[in-house]
């Protein structure tokens, strides 16, 4: 997946080409309630400039993730206690013990090591420091940063509001582990930062062919982080899929942010070519 088209730099880079994504303008908001928070971060940057109001409507977006991540797990406790979706917990571990091997044991391992606590932070600081060099610009740090924080501070939340206990350690592979089950980190992580990367690459990729191609890259990585962790017995299925879904609700708040962010930069560079004082 090639950036295409990145000569061009900074606020210029970020105007011509990262507001557009085919024929779709991101700065352009159909929705009434899209409109107000245009109109809202477009105030916001005449007074802390567009990267301070990006900051800010990603504060906000955090505390609206926190709050959505008390409410999924309290409604998560109750699925597991009627043992309903979590039903399925059991009959999914039992299927994957029975396809365990050494060998699978052994690549399985070092493969969701990549989602891990040593593996997710390089590849998000590698992703971090190469598209914001090539772009001279400090949106994409900022927005890799904050996803990973976000979802840093939403794992370390559900883990302490549940409090899950793990699948049995007879039943998982080791190296052990012995955090709280409820969400699944490395799937959180995996959904939210593959997930950012593959977005502002794509805003640089004119064809669409290698969108949809990125798309599935950063799709394909995440289900296979996710379904590693309930491989190895690290976590259950439910722990798995509360925690993709935390973590596309995550993802679609950082973009709506970033949406955000270009239709206050358009604004300010309105003005400013204008002859106005932003």
């Amino acid at each position: 997946m090639t950036d295409q088209n990145s000569s061009v730099g900074g606020v210029q880079g970020e105007l011509h080409q990262d507001r557009f994504v085919g024929t779709q303008d991101l700065t352009r908001w159909d929705t009434r309630a899209g409109q107000l928070l245009a109109s809202a971060v477009r105030r916001a940057s005449t007074l802390v400039g567009p990267h301070g109001a990006l900051i800010l409507t990603l504060l906000v977006g955090a505390v609206l993730a926190a709050s959505l991540t008390a409410l999924f797990a309290q409604v998560y406790e109750a699925v597991v206690e009627t043992d309903g979706v979590a039903g399925l917990d059991h009959p999914v571990l039992d299927f994957a013990k029975s396809i365990r091997s050494p060998a699978a044991d052994t690549l399985v391992t070092a493969y969701t090591d990549i989602g891990g606590t040593v593996g997710m932070p390089i590849l998000a600081v590698t992703a971090l420091v190469i598209l914001t060099i090539r772009r001279r610009s400090w949106t994409p740090g900022i927005l890799i940063v904050i996803a990973g924080a976000g979802s840093l501070l939403m794992t370390i939340a559900g883990k302490q509001l549940i409090g899950r206990t793990r699948p049995p350690l007879t039943d998982a592979v080791p190296p052990y582990e012995h955090s709280a089950s409820f969400p699944s980190g490395h799937s959180l992580n995996a959904v939210v930062i593959a997930g950012i990367v593959a977005y502002l690459i794509i805003l640089r990729l004119r064809s669409r062919r290698a969108r949809i191609a990125a798309i599935i890259v950063a799709a394909l990585f995440a289900l296979t982080i996710g379904l590693s962790r309930v491989f190895l017995g690290h976590h259950w299925l439910t722990d798995v899929l509360a925690a993709w879904t935390l973590g596309a609700a995550w993802l679609t708040i950082m973009i709506t942010a970033h949406r955000l962010y270009l239709t206050a930069r358009k604004h300010h560079s309105t003005l400013v070519g204008a002859g106005h004082q932003p």
